[in-house]
């Protein structure tokens, strides 16, 4: 620009100059805003089955959801669901690239997330359902949901509501944590009544809704008429099966009593609630690596027993084996 161009400029245009100022100083005010807006937590969750099961899954989905709202705009959250065994590596690596914390919603994500949280030791890590081992990566925690405590719960609350003195417990895959799960679901049933008849099976497939039904029907031919379980998306077949045989459930994970008559009681396993917790321990600056149990000793909202419509005297069997528990004096199985 010329020596006269700028002349020019200053004097036949100072309405030009006053505008300039304006448009930045709202450009500032803009910038200002957008920052206070931009998420503080950007958070990663992978759910390896549908968040819509009715089980686990939809239990840690509703954590997330339940600390979007709580945190607002200061949360961005990315969600990566039904992905198989062999994918899983892959996805939690492309959650770890975009995230400061990631969480495995379930046992079955543990290996890969050790594996993959090694190459990125910046990002935390958070499984829920995690269990205890040996070198954990300074960068990881593993939650215990303490499946078997509830479940040995479960077991006499089974003993209490059923008819016939026969119960099943159908479990997805045979692993310890399940299979735990199982034996401790007797032991609890044993302990109300030494006489009751227990069935466990397990499918080997979570999710598979064929196999958890023909296992139920199985189970009511022998008769079962109350069934515990810990499966995701396979319920739809447990409760297909109890619907057609007119027997009942014990629901886990939730509380969802009044909602469908095929239930008799839900055990609660604070699936959900483990994942807020990763999340505001990530807002607080306070997350931790390790192991870290919740179970019993972390109050209901992390686990729980309700029985839709209980007597006294059914609650406080049911306190007492909680409080037994706690105490050391029942004891059940880790994990």
């Amino acid at each position: 620009m010329s020596h006269l161009e700028k002349t020019v400029s200053n004097i036949v245009h100072p309405a030009a100059h006053i505008s300039w100022r304006l448009a930045t100083a709202t450009l500032l005010v803009m910038s200002s805003m957008s920052a206070m807006a931009a998420p503080q937590m950007q958070v990663g969750v992978l759910l390896p089955g549908s968040k819509a099961d009715g089980g686990w899954m939809e239990s840690g989905y509703s954590g997330v959801t339940t600390a979007q709202k709580a945190f607002g705009p200061q949360l961005k959250t990315q969600l990566i669901e039904n992905i198989n065994y062999a994918d899983m590596e892959q996805a939690l690596t492309n959650l770890a690239i975009k995230n400061q914390l990631v969480i495995g919603i379930g046992g079955q994500t543990q290996a890969a997330i050790l594996k993959v949280a090694k190459r990125f030791p910046q990002v935390k890590f958070s499984i829920v359902g995690g269990n205890q081992i040996p070198n954990m990566p300074s960068n990881v925690a593993g939650y215990d949901v303490k499946q078997a405590q509830i479940a040995f719960v479960a077991g006499a609350a089974a003993a209490m509501l059923t008819k016939t003195g026969k119960i099943s417990y159908v479990g997805g895959m045979e692993i310890p944590s399940i299979v735990n799960a199982g034996k401790e679901f007797a032991n609890g049933a044993h302990y109300i009544n030494p006489k009751i008849e227990e069935m466990s099976t397990f499918t080997g497939d979570f999710d598979n809704v064929s196999k958890a039904h023909e296992a139920t029907l199985a189970a009511i031919s022998q008769g079962a008429d109350i069934h515990y379980h810990i499966l995701n998306l396979g319920l739809k077949g447990l409760e297909q099966a109890a619907k057609e045989k007119n027997t009942h459930i014990i629901g886990s994970y939730t509380d969802r009593c009044g909602t469908n008559p095929l239930y008799l009681a839900y055990t609660i396993t604070g699936v959900g609630y483990q994942v807020q917790y990763a999340i505001e321990q990530l807002s607080k600056g306070t997350w931790q690596p390790g192991y870290k149990a919740f179970g019993l000793a972390m109050g209901p909202k992390a686990s729980g027993m309700k029985i839709c419509k209980s007597t006294p005297d059914m609650d406080k069997k049911i306190t007492q084996i909680e409080q037994d528990i706690l105490s050391g004096k029942i004891k059940v199985s880790e994990g």
